[in-house]
């Protein structure tokens, strides 16, 4: 599955894999995009499957005319080993047959790399929030119980807020509840893969809806970096690097003609 670009790949021991869930707003992917062209993440690698969406385009974070002529694919790995820092990046979406399929390869990656912990970058739509979490901060995070440990003091001291179990048979039935993610993509099955394969995974996750969802992934970026520190803030604020390919996020300009 995975094709390392040039030499094998071999990630540092207690490197933390970050990853998106192709989900509402692309706010995770977005998210993403932010961290690799922040901290010039080279990329390392790409995935070889049919479980994606084909897709090629022209380098998201071409800097210079050099490297503006690389093509990049529907999933790409880059990797910072200084930080001890892996990023897979995914560009379009799992096909829904083979769901299944793509969540187990990249269980078996992740294992195979022996990362020390998974985080997932996700979003959630914020109309299907129930009155309790229409007050208070947008967002949640989901650990793994092989994770539990080491962080609850950590996400404890940033008063962050788990994602509620909602009512199976709401009005009918209160007692039993279920894990609810609407327009989380896989975030909730790779959740669970992750849970029954004993992996060290967290899922951080925004209500929003769909629109210019960049605001977005500011701020679940933000808030993954209080608990990651990826970067130190500069007089209070962190800042992070738009790729140059978000210039035309929302397609050309308006032709002045038309004025």
């Amino acid at each position: 599955m995975f094709v390392p670009v040039g030499s094998e790949q071999d990630f540092p021991s207690d490197s933390t894999l970050l990853l998106p869930a192709i989900s509402v707003g692309n706010v995770g992917q977005l998210a993403i995009d932010l961290i690799i062209s922040t901290l010039n993440i080279p990329k390392v690698g790409y995935f070889y499957t049919d479980c994606l969406v084909p897709m090629v385009g022209n380098n998201p974070y071409e800097t210079n005319e050099e490297n503006a002529k690389e093509l990049c694919t529907n999933a790409e790995v880059y990797a910072l080993p200084s930080q001890k820092l892996a990023v897979l990046q995914l560009r379009s979406l799992v096909i829904k047959k083979k769901s299944k399929s793509f969540r187990q390869a990249l269980v078996s990656w992740i294992k195979r790399c022996a990362f020390a912990r998974v985080i997932l970058l996700s979003s959630c739509h914020a109309y299907h929030r129930d009155d309790k979490q229409l007050f208070g901060t947008p967002f949640r995070y989901l650990v793994t119980p092989a994770l539990q440990k080491s962080v609850a003091d950590v996400l404890r001291e940033l008063e962050w807020k788990e994602m509620e179990k909602v009512s199976s048979y709401p009005e009918l039935n209160d007692n039993e509840k279920k894990l609810f993610i609407p327009g989380g993509g896989f975030t909730k099955a790779f959740y669970n893969d992750c849970c029954l394969e004993d992996l060290q995974m967290a899922v951080v996750l925004k209500f929003c809806s769909e629109g210019d969802n960049v605001p977005d992934a500011f701020s679940l970026l933000n808030q993954v970096n209080e608990w990651l520190h990826l970067v130190e803030p500069t007089n209070g604020d962190v800042k992070w690097k738009s790729p140059r390919s978000w210039r035309l996020l929302f397609g050309s300009g308006l032709p002045p003609a038309i004025f």
